[in-house]
């Protein structure tokens, strides 16, 4: 029976946590349809957001896996391209301004569409969300992963955005707790660039 490469596993997870609590785009979208539509339109734009994220992290494991099999020093130079995607990544969370979720109730009432396929969009049609993957999984995969080891990190990520977004629509919306999110999102982006900084800072030194 194969093995699973739990670490690898884990610091993906660790960056799909990471990726998801992060406010942004995804979460006004998730807010904005829970507010119009209440929580069923909040929950059917958070499983929609799933599944286009979900889509992404597994065309990432598997196309990364062949690319690390296959050209291993395409895929050196593609983890460089990584790191420097983390950086900057960070760089944007770090300098990252939080007007855009102080307007959601403005514009609350606006554009309505049907939830689970702005969810799917926001996250399919978000370029961000495929650098974002590459940038961490060039770092976290290794040659000779079985499809369960795949599998696993493909899933991971689908659960774990499904999951969070699932509560934010479910459980936050309408509590001081997201209120509280919102004032504290400078300290989530904050956060996330020291861990995406760190991250790459320890690439680098396994390059070296």
């Amino acid at each position: 029976m194969e093995q699973l490469a739990w670490e690898a596993i884990l610091a993906a997870g660790v960056f799909f946590v990471l990726g998801a609590t992060s406010p942004g785009p995804s979460l006004i979208v998730i807010l904005r349809n829970t507010l119009i539509g209440g929580r069923r339109q909040g929950v059917a734009c958070a499983i929609g957001h799933g599944i286009g994220f979900g889509i992404y992290a597994g065309s990432a494991v598997f196309g990364l896996i062949l690319l690390l099999e296959n050209s291993p020093d395409v895929f050196f130079v593609l983890q460089i391209i990584g790191v420097f995607l983390l950086i900057w990544y960070g760089i944007k969370m770090w300098t990252a301004e939080m007007d855009a979720l102080q307007e959601i109730e403005a514009t609350a009432g606006q554009h309505q569409r049907q939830g689970f396929a702005e969810g799917f969009a926001i996250a399919f049609f978000n370029p961000k969300i495929a650098l974002f993957l590459v940038a961490v999984l060039a770092q976290v995969l290794k040659p000779g992963m079985g499809i369960g080891t795949k599998l696993a990190i493909g899933m991971l990520g689908m659960t774990i955005d499904t999951l969070w977004y699932l509560i934010v629509a479910l459980v936050l919306t309408g509590t001081p707790a997201l209120e509280y999110l919102r004032q504290k999102g400078e300290f989530v982006y904050k956060a996330t660039a020291l861990a995406l900084w760190f991250f790459a800072a320890s690439v680098i030194y396994s390059l070296i």
